[in-house]
């Protein structure tokens, strides 16, 4: 499976999927080569260049709620993850902690180095194990199905720290996101679910890899919950911003939103343009990459749909980003919001240095977000049942706007 990341080739391969999408809950969880049973769409959704909303719209006026509410479920999870997170933005910021001790680890402990340099290079003798690592590496996508898996055999079998399986899977997957990654891990190692472990099985891994592979006696038997802190109670979103008329205004793309129509709705004849360059490590390692290039590109694609194709200016950190909006005089800079991650990070550390020169950071957050983030308050199960009030909120009018 190959990504090409521009906006049209999004939409191309959700036309492509929509006669699938009717059997897609029979057949989701099969991890087959090429993945025909799956739609493919997360590289596009995590950058936005298609929508949540225009996806849930596409599947939902081909096909009666029930025919396809396995599909839409699986699309909310992502909308669910983000939410959570960012009602409790302390567990992305100690997941960076952790991680960074449990690299410590790895270079004080040959034995630990040895097992971890294994794991990553597909060489572990677990041969499902090791032809997901190779595929991930080689194309930046895993089955979700092979994911679980992977993660399972990463903790129980493996025993490796999970913050550094989330740190391999964010380094390689073109679809990495901080909050689907995190908290998927979390709740594999039974800490985000309290308690609720996922353990990877050889006749499930024989039965929905069509017999490719068979782990019997390889995979650990029990999966005990791994210790860690008790999830931070659930605070609120920041309330929304708006964009203040009569300013000299600048506005930002970032890999966030790919295609923010309602940013350029707001904002339609900015006085300077920018786009924020993607980072190219996690908080430890390099990328591999063919993360960063997929992200250049689809900022390339942004660009190049931008109203009135004008010059845009590149930045990488904070401090350039202040340097670009003083020297082009700006009182303002408006982007699409940022959900917690590195690009949030970036741009916290801007808007402090931006306050010091009198210029205001205004993050616009989709309507979408801000209906359904809040209810993910806790649990999945509680979140799905709000499915249909989120349904009924699409904006289809927005989604008509030039992209």
């Amino acid at each position: 499976m190959t990504f090409e990341p521009t906006r049209a080739a999004g939409l191309a391969r959700l036309d492509r999927f929509l006669p699938l999408a009717g059997v897609y809950a029979s057949q989701r969880n099969f991890d087959l080569p090429g993945h025909p049973h799956v739609s493919g769409l997360s590289p596009y959704l995590r950058h936005r260049l298609i929508s949540e909303e225009e996806v849930l719209a596409a599947v939902t006026e081909r096909y009666a709620p029930s025919t396809v509410q396995k599909f839409v479920q699986e699309v909310v999870w992502r909308t669910y993850w983000k939410g959570w997170l960012e009602l409790r933005p302390s567990v992305w910021t100690s997941y960076e902690a952790d991680l960074r001790h449990a690299w410590n680890r790895v270079q004080t402990s040959s034995g630990l180095r040895a097992e971890w340099e294994a794991a990553c290079k597909g060489d572990t003798g677990i041969a499902c194990f090791d032809h997901w690592a190779r595929e991930l590496a080689e194309t930046g996508y895993l089955h979700n199905h092979a994911r679980m898996w992977f993660a399972s055999i990463w903790i129980y079998t493996l025993r490796l720290p999970w913050e550094l399986g989330a740190d391999f899977f964010l380094r390689h997957l073109l679809d990495g996101d901080p909050a689907s990654n995190t908290l998927g891990w979390r709740w594999v190692g039974g800490m985000q679910t309290v308690g609720k472990t996922y353990l990877a099985r050889p006749d499930n891994i024989r039965k929905y890899t069509g017999g490719r592979f068979d782990p019997s006696g390889q995979l650990a038997a029990f999966a005990a919950p791994l210790d860690g802190f008790e999830n931070p109670p659930c605070g609120t979103l920041p309330v929304a911003q708006g964009v203040a008329p009569n300013l000299r205004t600048g506005v930002l793309l970032t890999q966030e939103d790919c295609a923010p129509a309602h940013v350029w709705q707001a904002v339609p004849d900015p006085d300077a343009h920018a786009r924020l360059e993607p980072e190219t490590t996690t908080a430890i390692l390099h990328m591999a990459p063919h993360v960063p290039a997929f992200r250049t590109a689809a900022l390339d694609d942004a660009v190049a749909r931008w109203p009135g194709t004008p010059a845009v200016s590149p930045v990488v950190t904070a401090d350039e980003l202040t340097e670009w909006a003083v020297e082009s005089g700006l009182q303002q800079v408006v982007t699409a919001y940022a959900p917690v991650g590195p690009t949030a990070s970036v741009l916290a550390a801007a808007d402090r240095n931006l306050q010091g020169h009198g210029i205001t950071l205004v993050q616009l957050r989709r309507d979408y977000d801000s209906h359904a983030w809040p209810f993910a308050t806790a649990g999945f199960f509680k979140f799905k049942d709000k499915i249909p009030k989120i349904l009924a909120r699409i904006d289809r009018a927005q989604m008509a706007l030039p992209l």
